[in-house]
């Protein structure tokens, strides 16, 4: 007969701490981004106001799904045994994703830069066909 020793883990208390803050944090960058996106999202799409916001909202549920996934798939705890493991084991494992969610906050921002930027740029051979149209004539 084989006696079997069951050790206390925090490893379910990991779970449960982590969950809520993750998504907390995803929540609170998903809605500061693009609640100030907006306006980029409104100049690449030449005022027209509809589209950026429908595709401002399909960004942020894509947001929502990558970085939720991410932080679902990196969950994993290991025998977390004493309180200061599970500060520890909390510790690195929010601040990684914190880490990586400002990355994915800078490369959102990066993108909508640059959607801004090649919107200004086709409006601005545009102006030049209609200067030089004029001229012709």
């Amino acid at each position: 007969m084989t006696a079997t020793i069951l050790t206390q883990t925090y490893n379910f208390s990991a779970y449960m701490i982590y969950l809520p803050i993750v998504i907390t944090l995803t929540v609170l960058v998903s809605q500061f981004l693009f609640k100030n996106s907006k306006t980029f999202m409104i100049d690449i799409f030449h005022q027209k106001e509809d589209i950026a916001m429908a595709t401002n909202s399909l960004f942020k549920i894509g947001f929502y799904l990558l970085n939720i996934g991410f932080a679902l798939c990196i969950i994993e705890f290991f025998q977390i045994e004493t309180v200061e493991r599970l500060v520890v084991a909390l510790s690195k494992k929010i601040g990684g994703f914190s880490i990586y969610l400002g990355v994915m906050m800078l490369l959102n921002l990066l993108l909508f830069l640059k959607g801004r930027k090649h919107a200004m740029n086709k409006d601005k051979i545009k102006q030049e066909e209609i200067v030089k149209s004029k001229l012709l004539n």
